[in-house]
């Protein structure tokens, strides 16, 4: 594989992580901002979520919905706005593993937003 193939491969990788990471950016805002029309707005949500071990520790309804979404609008701006560092910064031996790496810790991220997002709305409705 030439230096030309591997950034082509690159930048294909780059562009299809990069839009759907942003897929995943906006549902998950979306889905934040629709739990909150309906989460009671309380100090510490915690017991309210979980009544048995909810109160080890103190969660706003605010930083419980939009904590996860915040760091994966983070992480996208970060993809999007450094991809040249991201070019020099491999770390890996193949960019479709670190892609794929990439891709399962930006998923695990979506599911804890929206999994919280849903455990709002089931204490709202």
């Amino acid at each position: 594989m030439t230096i030309d193939d591997a950034s082509d491969d690159f930048s294909r990788l780059h562009r299809l992580f990069t839009f759907h990471l942003g897929v995943a950016v906006g549902l998950s805002w979306m889905t934040a901002l629709y739990a909150s029309l309906y989460a009671p707005w309380v100090r510490n949500i915690r017991p309210l979520v979980d009544p048995a071990g909810g109160l080890d520790r103190v969660e706003s309804t605010l930083s419980f919905l939009f904590v996860m979404p915040a760091v994966l609008l983070v992480a996208w701006l970060t993809v999007f706005f450094g991809r040249e560092v991201l070019r020099r910064s491999q770390t890996l031996g193949s960019v479709a593993v670190e892609f794929a790496a990439a891709a399962l810790v930006a998923f695990g991220l979506f599911y804890l937003s929206v999994d919280r997002a849903v455990a709002a709305l089931y204490i709202g409705l």
